[in-house]
């Protein structure tokens, strides 16, 4: 079978080009094409986000369940996050978005939601989790439902993630800065997500235009980069926090 015939089978299967595009950058090798180029690397990237979003927070799921505590981490920064992300990905769907531009926040808002039902059991109980969790696939239904929830709305919701964001990953800042460590905050998750919240600036300007999208991963990206800082900022004194946790 020819090679070019099977790329041309996937890369038209994953949506990564148009025929136009794989006709000018695979057959004829025309990288001076800068749409098709462009176009090509951003949905090359919304590919590889959504993938590696898939098992981004798993590190910080395993680190709360093996320890059984979640110390160091704000419930309501999670809840601000979770709120976020899923405004985000019902905004995107709800404008037919491709699902590489917004693909990512499907699977964060699952893995966000296993965080905050662990935060939940191991601080306040079972019970509270339970039910936070049942509010949770409600708000999701209802803001699926167009009926209920009109993309005018919708819209609104995407313009206060930016808030809504800030505010929650300020509050996990504030928290770290006054503990002197990153408790049980995963160093590759935090710096898998400010990485990924970086690359999607670019994705969604190729993608999708949207300048309220836009501006919500500048700003997601600058806090996420300033908590990966502070995984880095505070590493040795994170490991003598954890250490002497496990003697008492």
């Amino acid at each position: 079978m020819d090679i070019i015939e099977v790329l041309r089978d996937i890369i038209f299967y994953l949506g990564l080009m148009t025929p136009e595009c794989f006709e000018s950058l695979v057959v004829d090798l025309n990288f001076s094409n800068l749409p098709c180029l462009k176009l090509a690397i951003s949905k090359g990237l919304g590919l590889a986000i959504v993938v590696g979003s898939s098992l981004v927070k798993l590190p910080q799921v395993l680190k709360i369940a093996a320890s059984g505590s979640a110390e160091g981490i704000s419930f309501i920064g999670v809840l601000l996050e979770l709120v976020a992300i899923t405004f985000s990905g019902v905004y995107s769907f709800s404008n037919n978005f491709p699902f590489s531009s917004y693909g990512e926040s499907v699977f964060l808002a699952f893995q966000t939601t296993i965080i905050g039902l662990l935060v939940l059991t191991f601080s306040q109980g079972k019970f509270k989790a339970v039910l936070f969790g049942a509010l949770y696939a409600g708000a999701v239904w209802t803001l699926m439902n167009p009926v209920i929830c009109p993309p005018s709305v919708l819209w609104y919701g995407q313009a206060a993630n930016i808030p809504m964001i800030l505010l929650g990953k300020l509050i996990q800042i504030v928290t770290n800065f006054r503990n002197g460590h990153t408790g049980q905050l995963s160093a590759v998750t935090c710096f898998l997500l400010s990485l990924g919240a970086i690359a999607r600036i670019f994705t969604s300007i190729q993608e999708t235009g949207d300048n309220i999208v836009i501006l919500t991963y500048v700003c997601s990206s600058v806090v996420n980069t300033i908590i990966a800082l502070q995984v880095l900022l505070y590493w040795n004194t994170t490991a003598e926090a954890t250490a002497l946790k496990k003697k008492q």
